[in-house]
């Protein structure tokens, strides 16, 4: 059961993650990705909403009415995202504007209705809860490495900011040469997601006929083996009816 559960928890970050795999949530994330510090702040969101949505979600599953729960899925999100968005309006103003329209958005994100309808509606709070938090981490680490390298690229440097004041904090000056304004533009946000795809995806198939390769060197041994016994056996035989 502890493994189930690890997997569930660990598949919204690896196998299935929800943006290097699945390709779900791309809007956002390539719009809103052009610091850490929106990513971060986009990351909170979502592993709140997703969280709770998929624990209220999962508590109402026996209740629900199997015609009309989509809407009351949308509805639940919809009411989470509401209180996240007041939240960061109050408290993170400069991080609230620089998110914009994409912290209502998040009603109609595909990730959260599509983890809501294919997991927390049939399964238990614990399961759901590992299913959200995963793959609201799954998310946060991919907007995340794709913020990073167009922030890197862009800027030379990385800035991490309060957010509840928006005093600098700290900046990091990582390259010394010319600014790549590109990488700073929605086409760079594309290029970016390209290339990290196609790493993920080389890295996937390595694995995979790594895995295939490994497969078929055990079975040639133990075919091996088998056929060794077989002449063991067929010599023993032999050697049974000579005496004989």
């Amino acid at each position: 059961m502890a493994s189930s559960n690890k997997r569930v928890f660990l598949d919204g970050i690896t196998t299935g993650n929800p943006v290097l795999v699945s390709l779900l949530g791309l809007c956002p994330a390539l719009a809103i990705s052009t610091s850490i510090d929106n990513a971060i702040g986009m990351t909170i969101a979502l592993v709140v909403v997703l969280l709770l949505s998929n624990v209220t979600i999962s508590l109402m599953r026996k209740i629900i009415p199997s015609d009309i729960r989509i809407p009351i899925e949308i509805i639940v999100v919809a009411t989470f995202v509401s209180c996240v968005d007041m939240l960061m309006h109050a408290f993170m103003p400069s991080l609230y504007s620089s998110l914009g329209i994409f912290i209502p958005l998040i009603v109609v994100n595909c990730i959260i209705l599509g983890r809501a309808e294919a997991f927390a509606i049939k399964e238990s709070v614990g399961r759901s809860a590992l299913d959200g938090l995963g793959t609201a981490l799954g998310y946060g680490l991919s907007l995340f490495l794709i913020s990073f390298i167009r922030e890197l690229l862009a800027t030379q440097s990385i800035t991490l900011s309060n957010p509840f004041n928006n005093a600098q904090s700290v900046t990091l000056h990582l390259i010394e040469s010319a600014k790549i304004s590109f990488f700073g533009d929605a086409s760079g946000a594309f290029v970016v997601l390209g290339l990290i795809i196609a790493t993920t995806i080389a890295i996937r198939e390595h694995k995979a006929n790594k895995a295939a390769k490994l497969l078929a060197e055990k079975k040639k041994v133990e075919a091996e083996k088998a056929a060794q016994a077989a002449l063991i056996n067929k010599a023993n035989q032999e050697g049974s009816e000579v005496k004989c």
